[in-house]
């Protein structure tokens, strides 16, 4: 239950805050696939891949979107699965999928011959998505497993 609300709250910030601030370099953090990473690493894989797949299916229905329905619900599904194995410790596995989404999302983008993915957007606009990402990364990911350590402090 706290793992869908922090999702949704990270997924009306990117949409109502995140995604309009002029951020340098033209990307911008990805707070879904944090709040998915989070969560999962709370609840393990099969949790994290069922939120991931519906936390991408919302990711794809919402206005403006310039993708197929169902493409980012695969890729969080992906990384929620990975995230909730956990292999490596919090630190890596946040890292490993931070890393990981967007070049999935690429893979699967090439595959149903996407015109939006390119060379100069694996290059250019990917890893500086990548950077925002990591840098907010901490803050998001302890918010949403608080749920967890206080669930173990008591």
């Amino acid at each position: 239950m706290i793992g869908g609300v922090s999702v949704l709250l990270a997924f009306l910030a990117q949409v109502m805050l995140v995604n309009r601030l002029p951020l340098p370099a033209g990307g911008a953090p990805d707070l879904v696939l944090l709040a998915v990473v989070g969560a999962a690493l709370a609840r393990g894989p099969a949790e994290g891949a069922l939120l991931g797949f519906f936390a991408g299916l919302l990711v794809d229905i919402m206005p403006p979107t310039a993708h197929l329905v169902g493409q980012y619900a695969f890729v969080l599904a992906l990384v929620g699965y990975v995230a909730g194995r956990g292999a490596g410790g919090p630190v890596t596995t946040v890292v490993l999928c931070v890393l990981m989404a967007p070049l999935l999302a690429a893979a699967v983008g090439g595959l149903i011959s996407d015109p939006r993915v390119t060379m100069s957007t694996l290059t250019e606009q990917v890893p500086v998505s990548v950077v925002y990402t990591l840098v907010v990364s901490p803050v998001v990911i302890w918010l949403t497993t608080r749920d967890r350590q206080a669930r173990f402090s008591t």
